[in-house]
């Protein structure tokens, strides 16, 4: 068994800057797991289907990622699949003490899952899916934030 690893998000939209935290992740783990979560407390743009496919599309050159869903614990999914590993990344200081508490949090739960912070590419460093979703509202250029794929689904969910 090689090493696994799960990186979870809400991934709505999926961004260059949760693509190069994946694709830098896959260069270390053997599979990775990128899970898009249910988050209960946002109102997604996309449906959980809708985030999925636009993940398999950007990530089908990725061999060794593999695309999921999961409601409820990150640990126990982790455990389902065998995961010893969770994946985040960090855009700013700012997300260090949400990533910190979390961290903690699921180190209670389970001790046995390590997480591994990827600090995401400079020019990433201000990138959000909500920021996306706010320049595509305003039909604003998105081209540099999110791959081909995801900017014709913005267009079109905001036509709608």
């Amino acid at each position: 068994m090689g090493a696994i690893a799960v990186c979870p998000g809400s991934f709505d939209p999926i961004t260059y800057g949760h693509l190069d935290i994946i694709r830098r992740g896959a260069k270390v783990f053997d599979q990775i797991y990128v899970v898009v979560l249910n988050n209960s407390s946002k109102q997604p743009l996309f449906s959980v289907e809708e985030r999925i496919e636009l993940i398999k599309e950007v990530t089908k050159d990725i061999p060794n990622v593999k695309v999921d869903s999961f409601q409820g614990l990150l640990v126990d999914y982790a455990k389902n699949v065998n995961a010893h590993a969770i994946i985040r990344g960090l855009r700013a200081v700012s997300d260090f003490e949400y990533e910190m508490q979390i961290t903690s949090m699921n180190r209670v739960l389970n001790d046995e899952i390590e997480t591994f912070f990827i600090m995401t590419n400079n020019q990433y460093s201000f990138l959000s899916s909500s920021i996306v979703k706010e320049v595509a509202k305003y039909n604003g250029k998105v081209t540099e934030l999110v791959p081909p794929c995801v900017e014709k689904a913005l267009k079109a969910k905001f036509k709608e």
